[in-house]
């Protein structure tokens, strides 16, 4: 930071920017680095493309049940229900059969943009994926 003295003391003493932040430990940076060395490694590479080919074949699969969702590259999958005791329902539905799915409902989100999240992961195998699909098409005709 530049400035004069009386600012940089201002500055540090009343901005919660700086105030309620700490540079990361040590074994954070490690870890960080080990996971960047990681993703910068032939296997570090073929986790990246297994991603990327579960989170396609989730969101194919709630396409093809009919479903809406936002596609996208990114592993946080959103499905738009739109209605919240269709939300809390389908999430409670979800949960019973062994599926942590995240639902988001108004206030978070505004009425009409009710969603579940879900977050596709490198560990998760086509039959996980085919899993959650096979619980969301049990469910989702008769929440419709």
């Amino acid at each position: 930071m530049v400035g004069s003295r009386v600012l940089v003391d201002f500055l540090r003493e009343t901005a919660p920017t700086y105030i309620y932040s700490n540079p990361i430990g040590a074994s954070e940076a490690a870890a960080a680095l080990a996971a960047l060395d990681l993703l910068d490694s032939p296997r570090g590479r073929e986790l990246l493309a297994h991603l990327r080919a579960m989170t396609r074949r989730f969101e194919k699969g709630l396409i093809d049940l009919g479903l809406e969702t936002i596609p996208s590259e990114h592993p946080v999958v959103p499905l738009m229900v739109r209605d919240t005791p269709r939300t809390l329902a389908i999430v409670d539905h979800l949960r019973a059969h062994g599926v942590l799915a995240t639902g988001l409902n108004f206030p978070v989100v505004p009425r009409g943009d009710e969603e579940i999240r879900f977050q596709v992961s490198a560990d998760h195998t086509p039959a996980d994926i085919d899993y959650v699909l096979e619980q969301l098409g049990r469910f989702a005709p008769a929440a419709g």
